[in-house]
């Protein structure tokens, strides 16, 4: 039994313990540094976060089980390391099973948090764009009420017409009842529902197409990538379909350039690109105060692709580029944003063993570039 301080102040050590350690009742602080050298880096902060430790430490020949709990109260903290010795090669193996058992519960643990997580943030996203998604949505539905509202009356006006050339077949004498028609016809304006009904009806498609357009893009965005396979995408839809999402909120401010290069299909998981894409586009529309442009680049670089978003914003400044992929550090006012969105996309993109650049100018702008490989490695 051993306890020890945080600087490794050692006040309780057994005599087990010292003859593990080869010191006697006076080498305390030569305990102390020992142990310091063997414990890796993380153990005392695990063991503050969590309230213990557990590991394999090797001293001399022998592999040492360590269990170390940490304590602390108002006068300070403690740490308590119980030590127990593995034998032979059998009990050794089943230690180093045990402890990989452990590793990858843990491992799928994270995993699992790691997608919750993404999954939240995209929701949070949808959740912070939803009236802008609304009102998207509602602008077509609005003209295609509209336009059903006219074509009911112009239904009326040519079911009154048509009544006119049913009662003049029905008379002995149908020539009679023309300028009956051509009365009813110029009083209905037939010639110009027969020109306007065609515009109308292309108009009231092209609406419903917009809306189920925005329905898809939302649904794919907002669909969980936890069963998602790497699949072979053409990175401009994904672009497309996430400025389709976000463009009510960039589109009072931004003007928008498309600089499409000519990409190869890419290897990736496109849920996940897509967030990306959203929150520098995001980004890039809050970095712009009043009116500013966001130009999206694409092209190749040999057995890579490039896709770029620059903003003419205010540009970050040095001491900030430290920091922007740090989860939960955000320059924006609290409940504007979560922290997390440059963050997770770091962490999206090195999964797909790419990289993020960042070339920026304090009142001139900024540029990210995600370059990411045609094919994942094997």
């Amino acid at each position: 039994m051993l306890v020890f301080s945080g600087k490794f102040e050692v006040s309780i050590a057994n005599g087990l313990v010292r003859e593990l350690f080869g010191v006697d009742g006076a080498g305390s602080a030569d305990l102390g540094r020992q142990l310091e050298a063997l414990l890796p880096p993380f153990a005392l902060s695990q063991a503050r976060d969590s309230g213990s430790w557990i590991g394999s430490l090797p001293i001399g020949e022998r592999v040492i089980t360590l269990h170390l709990h940490h304590h602390s109260d108002a006068a300070g903290e403690a740490f308590l390391a119980l030590f127990q010795h593995i034998d032979g090669p059998e009990d050794y193996e089943r230690e180093l099973q045990q402890r990989h058992a452990e590793l990858r519960q843990a491992y799928l643990r994270l995993n699992g948090t790691q997608e919750k997580l993404l999954q939240s943030e995209k929701m949070a996203s949808i959740g912070q764009l939803a009236a802008g998604v609304a009102h998207e949505i509602n602008n077509p539905i609005g003209y295609v009420h509209s336009n059903l509202g006219s074509l009911q009356e112009y239904l009326r006006s040519l079911f009154t017409v048509i009544e006119a050339y049913e009662r003049a077949l029905r008379a002995p004498d149908p020539k009679a009842l023309i300028p009956e028609i051509d009365d009813i016809r110029d009083r209905l304006d037939i010639d110009f529902i027969s020109r306007d009904l065609p515009q109308l009806m292309a108009e009231s498609r092209e609406g419903i197409e917009r809306v189920t357009r925005i329905v898809r893009d939302l649904k794919d965005f907002s669909y969980s990538g936890r069963d998602e396979s790497w699949k072979l995408v053409d990175l401009h839809a994904g672009l497309e379909s996430t400025i389709n999402i976000i463009w009510n909120e960039l589109k009072y401010k931004v003007t928008l350039v498309r600089e499409f290069g000519q990409l190869p299909l890419v290897e990736c998981l496109p849920s996940e690109l897509n967030q990306v894409y959203m929150n520098l586009l995001l980004n890039a529309g809050h970095a712009i105060a009043e009116r500013g442009t966001i130009t999206v680049r694409t092209g190749v670089d040999g057995d890579h692709v490039w896709v770029e978003f620059e903003d003419t914003g205010g540009g970050i400044s040095p001491e900030l580029r430290q920091r922007i992929f740090d989860p939960f550090f955000t320059t924006k006012p609290v409940g504007s944003g979560t922290g997390l969105g440059l963050s997770i996309s770091y962490g999206i993109i090195n999964k797909h063993h790419g990289r993020i650049d960042l070339d920026s100018t304090v009142g001139e702008g900024s540029c990210f570039r995600i370059v990411l490989p045609i094919r994942q490695p094997k």
